[in-house]
């Protein structure tokens, strides 16, 4: 079994941006949470309960194929065999897409500079 990557977080309630810069033109801008990265904890929020729901529903038929009283024939082996061979395809498709996920919040900045400050006219 994989272990999840981290989670990205999302923005706390106490969190604060980071000082306004001051720009080439020498006016602040200030920041705004990055809504990519919103994004990204949402997609994150959104698959999780779904991943875990298929897994569960792996687990649940794996434990029920694998019972002595499933299965009295020598195919039932077979069966369980292929409902192994599903758990750890979901499982690697899980570390997959929580990966992509996670690698995209590490490289997205959770803090972004509005250009919607008004900007002088030369």
């Amino acid at each position: 079994m994989y272990a999840d990557p981290p989670a990205p977080r999302a923005r706390g309630r106490n969190e604060a941006p980071p000082p306004a810069p001051t720009g080439p033109d020498g006016v602040q801008h200030p920041w705004r949470f990055n809504p990519d990265y919103t994004r990204l904890v949402e997609a994150w929020e959104e698959v999780l309960p779904r991943l875990e729901t298929l897994s569960t529903a792996l687990d649940k038929a794996y434990s029920l194929a694998r019972s002595p009283q499933t299965w009295d024939a020598p195919v039932g082996e077979r069966y369980v065999e292929d409902i192994r061979e599903w758990r750890r395809s979901l499982a690697l498709y899980r570390h997959a897409v929580l990966t992509a996920i996670s690698d995209a919040a590490e490289d997205t900045p959770r803090w972004v500079r509005t250009t919607d400050v008004p900007q002088p006219f030369w």
